[in-house]
């Protein structure tokens, strides 16, 4: 995935989908206007989808949001692209029918933003829900130390997970948001800070508490991602 502190230079990205070699999918940062070609040479590469980043610096700018996940999908409107967005509940809310008419799948991002200590009735939780259930948006059970700070097993994520799950278990996509980048406290995307000190595999083992069955695990895993990025 495009490092947002690149911003829509993605010569890293593309070099090391080319170092990886066939079997590498990546994640684009588009400017606002990009060639054809250049897109059919990015598919080419194991691009696969375009990410819009606003939750980083905390953007929750309605208009700004709609504006970018429209020029986005009009971008990759005929490929089999998604739109990776990470944004706060309030933002998915209100891009919701966006989203249900998207010709494009969309994913957000890191449980879509909810916070563990909100609980399941927070603002914006039931139309991310809703969104999962249409079929037409993903949800990334990533990166679970964003959604709680109750470390190490985030028990209060937990409820998420399961209640994303429920919705629609073919629209889930697992991920450890390796590598762990600072971006709290005030921190603009390009200072330079310690990364955090995260437990990978525990992680992993901790989607086996929320998801006891394994085959629901492989959808989860294996299928679904393979399904969404083209593998």
């Amino acid at each position: 995935m495009q490092p947002s502190v690149y911003g829509t230079d993605n010569s890293c990205t593309l070099d090391a989908l080319k170092q990886y070699g066939s079997g590498a999918r990546g994640i684009a940062v588009l400017p606002s206007a990009i060639p054809s070609t250049t897109l059919d040479n990015m598919e080419r590469a194991g691009i696969r989808g375009v990410r819009i980043n606003l939750g980083t610096a905390g953007d929750t700018n309605f208009a700004d949001a709609r504006h970018r996940l429209k020029s986005a999908i009009e971008q990759i409107q005929g490929r089999e692209w998604h739109v990776q967005m990470y944004v706060a509940l309030p933002v998915i809310a209100e891009l919701s029918d966006l989203v249900l008419s998207s010709p494009v799948p969309v994913v957000f991002d890191h449980f879509g933003g909810a916070k563990g200590a909100a609980g399941l009735r927070q603002p914006g939780f039931d139309q991310l829900l809703q969104l999962v259930k249409s079929g037409k948006g993903y949800v990334k059970i990533s990166g679970a130390y964003r959604a709680s700070s109750s470390a190490p097993d985030y028990p209060d994520a937990a409820p998420l997970a399961r209640a994303l799950i429920a919705a629609n278990p073919q629209r889930i996509l697992w991920g450890s948001d390796w590598p762990h980048p600072d971006t709290g406290s005030g921190r603009k995307p390009s200072d330079v800070s310690p990364l955090l000190r995260v437990d990978d595999g525990h992680l992993l083992n901790l989607l086996a508490t929320w998801v006891p069955d394994a085959a629901l695990r492989k959808t989860i895993l294996v299928d679904n991602p393979a399904t969404l990025y083209a593998f």
